[in-house]
């Protein structure tokens, strides 16, 4: 038996308005550059998401976190696809664990 999410799939022009602010021009750019500064929008939302969810800020909202996580990982897979996954790999910039003291 095959697992089917509820969720509908990602869909850019229905999804990202409402979680980051977005101009229509840039919902249809499917140029490397546009998707690129896409990306790097998304990343930025989901580090921010992350600190507030981190700090147990009021604002925090996992669904929205969820959401950003979808949307970033759907653009990061096209950008990808798209050029063989050759010079997309600053989205996904990794920095080091810090412990807690």
């Amino acid at each position: 038996m095959r697992h089917t999410s509820p969720l509908p799939a990602y869909d850019r022009t229905r999804d990202l308005p409402g979680l980051i602010a977005v101009w229509p021009a840039e919902l249809v750019d499917t140029s490397e550059e546009g998707r690129r500064r896409l990306i790097a929008k998304l990343r930025r939302a989901l580090r921010a998401e992350r600190r507030r969810g981190l700090m147990g800020h009021w604002t925090y909202d996992l669904a929205r976190h969820a959401q950003l996580l979808v949307a970033f990982e759907a653009e990061y897979a096209l950008a990808c696809a798209g050029d063989g996954g050759s010079d997309v790999r600053f989205a996904v910039r990794r920095t080091p664990s810090r412990r807690l003291r």
